[in-house]
């Protein structure tokens, strides 16, 4: 009996042990991520806003055609985020990063109509 006990004990503590350390947290970033963080989060955003937009066609809240032009305009925002990394070495600026963010933003108050 007391060997049971010490097992379940064993596996409920490895599996808190697992659980805590895959948590977010602990997720590591890509070196790509540390080195480019404004460029992660504008990225970042977009991708959040591509499934914001899945979702609102699932629900028939956005037609495919409006879905469309709304990816549309996210896949813009994303090519001046590559232009402006290119002239800056791989990084955009704060500046760059402002006006993105200020792009995305009107983009997003599309898809919750």
């Amino acid at each position: 009996m007391k060997t049971s006990v010490r097992t379940t004990l064993a596996l409920l503590t490895l599996t808190a042990a697992v659980g805590f350390l895959s948590s977010p947290v602990f997720a590591a970033d890509t070196q790509w991520q540390k080195d480019h963080p404004r460029r992660e989060q504008v990225n970042n955003r977009i991708h959040n806003q591509n499934k914001r937009i899945s979702q609102e066609v699932r629900e028939g809240d956005l037609s495919h055609k409006q879905a469309h032009q709304l990816r549309a305009n996210d896949k813009a925002i994303r090519a001046q985020e590559r232009s402006m990394a290119k002239q800056d070495g791989g990084h955009i600026t704060k500046q760059d990063q402002a006006a993105l963010n200020q792009e995305l933003n009107k983009n997003s108050k599309a898809i919750g109509r």
